[in-house]
C-alpha cells in the first residue's frame, strides 16, 4: 500500500532525525503551490553528513516503498534537494541554510512538525 504524502514526510522527519541532522522543519505547502505538499528543510553539520544524510534518506525512502524522482546540488556545494514526488527535501549546510534562508521564504507555510 502507498503512503500518503503526509507520512512520506514523516518518514523522512524520522530518518533525518534518526540520522542525526538538525533543526528539522516539515512545512505544509498544499495551500501555497501545485508542485508538492510538503517541504522538509533540515541542516546538516558538514559537507560529509549532506552526503550521509542524502544517502540514508534515499536508502530508507526505498525501502519504504517511496521511489526518488530527482535530485539536485551536491554536497560539496552544501544543498541537495531530493524530490519524493509529493514531498520535497532540502539538505543544507548550516552556512548555506542561513544563507537562502528558505524558511524565512516559505514562512507563510504551516510548521506541521520542527525537530531542533
Amino acid at each position: 500500500m502507498a503512503l500518503t504524502p503526509d507520512e512520506i514526510a514523516h518518514t523522512v522527519v524520522e530518518i533525518a532525525s534518526d540520522k542525526l541532522a538538525e533543526n528539522i522543519v516539515m512545512l505544509d505547502i498544499r495551500g501555497m503551490t501545485t508542485f508538492a505538499d510538503y517541504f522538509v528543510i533540515l541542516s546538516a553539520g558538514s559537507s560529509r553528513q549532506v552526503s550521509a544524510l542524502q544517502e540514508d534518506l534515499e536508502k530508507g525512502m526505498k525501502d519504504a516503498g517511496v521511489p526518488l524522482h530527482h535530485r539536485e546540488g551536491s554536497a560539496a556545494s552544501g544543498w541537495m534537494l531530493l524530490d519524493f514526488s509529493d514531498v520535497i527535501v532540502h539538505i543544507f549546510g548550516e552556512e548555506e541554510r542561513e544563507h537562502y534562508q528558505l524558511d524565512r521564504l516559505w514562512s507563510g507555510a504551516p510548521q506541521v512538525v520542527t525537530v531542533l
